[in-house]
């Protein structure tokens, strides 16, 4: 695999993480809350929630264990031993189902860690280069992340259009609410 970045590859990935850090600002504008847990699952390395999120009690989750996280876990893993469920009001989940190999168990887990009505705020790539960490397994249509996320009330699902290519954005942002049923 080619390890060059082009020029155009640098100005997509800004305009991800410009739309990354903007959605989650926009998030902690309105849900920052001192009585909050929040738990930021891989945010080593970019600035992460607790950027934004000032009052809430944010934690970190990551699988390197050299990463300095709080929790060092496997998110597609059933971490009970490690976490009780019901532990979080959100959860902000950036870049990281494409690196997962199972997403459905990785959602499952988030879902169990949230409290009843608690978000998980996530983003996922969609019209973007295969990058690292590897591996770099999925991209999620819209249509992908309803299926992902059907034990959830889906709040809002955003793409970051790409004006060249129709039905092409080339990232998500989702919000969803967990509801008991």
């Amino acid at each position: 695999m080619n390890n060059q970045v082009s020029e155009y590859d640098n100005e997509i990935f800004l305009k991800i993480r410009n739309n990354i850090d903007h959605f989650i600002k926009s998030q902690a504008n309105k849900l920052d809350n001192e009585n909050f847990n929040l738990l930021d699952i891989a945010p080593q390395d970019h600035a992460g929630a607790i950027k934004y999120f000032v009052k809430s009690k944010v934690y970190t989750a990551d699988i390197n264990k050299d990463s300095g996280a709080d929790y060092i876990i496997d998110i597609c893993e059933d971490n009970s031993n490690k976490i009780e469920s019901n532990t979080f009001d959100i959860i902000v989940c950036t870049e990281v189902l494409e690196h997962t190999l199972q997403p459905f168990l990785a959602v499952n887990e988030m879902h169990r860690l949230l409290k009843s009505e608690g978000l998980l705020l996530m983003t996922t790539p969609f019209d973007f280069r295969i990058h690292g960490p590897l591996p770099d397994c999925w991209r999620f249509t819209v249509h992908g992340l309803k299926a992902l996320l059907k034990d959830f009330e889906i709040v809002e699902i955003n793409g970051l259009e790409n004006k060249n290519r129709f039905l092409m954005p080339y990232h998500y942002t989702t919000i969803a609410k967990k509801v008991n049923k």
